[in-house]
């Protein structure tokens, strides 16, 4: 930006010198959510004055976050909204931000350095090349193929296990790696996607990693929606200067994280993180709750014309179907002594309905192929084992087939974007439009589904009955029919 001096005061700002900080953090993933959440609690402890935590971004794929940042010195407006006027912060925590493609070593280099002490990542759920019905690496992704063989990797595991290598070559302790996706057991599983992938590699590099890698669970919450060119022109304006990638999102952040931090951390409980034993209750929390009420407000209300969730969940019959998606959810939670449910899954309703913040149905319901495993599916298998009916699950589940296989009930195609978007789409083909076969079809993707649910009437029947509701009676309807 051209000068911090000639910003209005109401907008906060870094009270520290950027110029003294040193970074002891590697981000992969450098989009608007790490910006919006892990980038503001790192902004607060340098602002405290622990200096030696800087981040260093670094994009695996595309260079527009590093050719928007960069040229502003990695500074960016965060924009808090909701009903209230907007709040405005500058974030001055992230120093670079490197392009992985256009310079591998350089990002190793990084990642090698003794000074980086944590890897956190927000690289999306299939940015870690695993099998999400198994949790374990897929070893016939061809990024995974081509890491194992190439001088140069491409994948975040790739990346992160040859820069392990170079550290253990050197006689370094490994980084901290601190998964921020949503992945049920996250740290667990990205400790062992990697040390497969060490192994597959090196036998003795895999020993390694399974003895001194630490990668500590995670529960990270905050509503943070794609930027808009409206958003750019709303924050440039309030500011007075260009910003080229602001953040936006709602007042509401929760951070817990177990505390496993061989090399270091920062004080995170001072910046209001929430440092545990065990995540596993809260992440539970999240995916059933939160997540799984996201992905099926997305479908039910994208196939209905409803652009943004705020649109969805402002439909009484869609508030009503995610209200009772929470109750039927809550039975397979872990326990969490002292923590006010109800008030937590009223909150989720009201975040929802925030209309100033404009998450878009269609950006939630991307990847469906990685997210409902540890969301819906989850939700229907443990529902299951009690022996209580699937419930809401299968319809959220049979909204993501009715949109898979296209179009919305307005005759507009859909843009799938999923990683297996070739093979879903070719079995939703396959079925020419019959409910039945595109629910055999579909429930036959086994890494979605396992092999034990499409096996069982008691889900696979609900499933199917749902989705010839909704490519009959349409979304809302099939939604008023199903809550009664």
């Amino acid at each position: 930006m051209q000068t911090l001096a000639a910003l209005p005061a109401t907008v906060a700002r870094p009270a520290y010198d950027r110029a003294r900080i040193t970074p002891g953090i590697v981000h992969l993933g450098i989009g608007a959510f790490h910006r919006a959440h892990q980038a503001v609690v790192i902004d607060d402890r340098l602002n405290a004055g622990e200096t030696s935590w800087g981040i260093i971004g670094a994009s695996l794929r595309s260079p527009d976050t590093r050719d928007a940042l960069n040229p502003q010195d990695g500074l960016y407006t965060l924009a808090v909204r909701s009903a209230a006027p907007p709040q405005y912060r500058l974030i001055g925590s992230i120093s670079d931000v490197l392009v992985a493609p256009e310079d591998p070593e350089a990002l190793l280099a990084r990642l090698a350095d003794p000074a980086i002490r944590i890897v956190s990542l927000t690289v999306t759920e299939k940015g870690y090349c695993h099998d999400p019905a198994t949790g374990s690496l897929n070893e016939d992704h061809p990024d995974v193929r081509h890491d194992l063989t190439a001088a140069l990797p491409r994948s975040a595991p790739g990346y992160l296990v040859e820069a392990l290598a170079r550290r253990r070559k050197a006689g370094l302790k490994p980084f901290t790696v601190l998964c921020c996706d949503n992945l049920p057991s996250n740290g667990a599983t990205v400790k062992r996607v990697l040390t497969r992938f060490a192994t597959l590699r090196d036998p003795d590099l895999g020993r390694w990693l399974a003895d001194e890698l630490a990668c500590p669970s995670t529960m990270v919450d905050r509503i943070v929606p794609a930027t808009t060119d409206e958003d750019r022109a709303q924050v440039s304006q309030a500011l007075g200067l260009i910003d080229a990638w602001p953040v936006m999102a709602e007042p509401f952040w929760q951070w817990v994280v177990e505390d496993h931090f061989p090399t270091g951390r920062p004080d995170l409980a001072a910046s209001g993180v929430e440092l545990v034993k065990d995540v596993a209750p809260f992440e539970l929390m999240k995916l059933r709750l939160l997540n799984g009420s996201h992905s099926t407000l997305a479908y039910l209300g994208y196939l209905s014309g409803r652009e943004t969730i705020a649109d969805a969940v402002g439909r009484d019959v869609l508030r009503k179907v995610v209200s009772r998606l929470m109750e039927e959810a809550t039975v397979t939670l872990k326990p969490l002594p002292g923590f006010d449910l109800d008030a937590y899954k009223a909150s989720l309703l009201n975040r929802f309905a925030n209309p100033a913040l404009r998450h878009r149905t269609w950006q939630i319901a991307m990847d469906g192929s990685q997210k409902l495993p540890p969301r819906l599916v989850a939700i229907s298998r443990d529902r299951l084992v009690r022996g209580l009916p699937v419930g809401v699950a299968a319809l959220g589940i049979a909204a993501w087939m009715r949109y898979v296989a296209g179009p919305d009930e307005a005759g507009r195609p859909i843009d799938l974007r999923d990683p297996m978007a070739d093979r879903l789409k070719a079995l939703a083909a396959g079925a020419g439009g019959d409910p039945a076969k595109l629910a055999k079809a579909l429930l036959g993707v086994e890494a979605i589904f396992g092999a034990d649910l499409p096996a069982d009437p008691r889900f696979s029947a609900e499933v199917a009955r749902h989705l010839a509701g909704l490519m009959t009676q349409g979304a809302e309807r099939t939604a008023e029919m199903v809550i009664g």
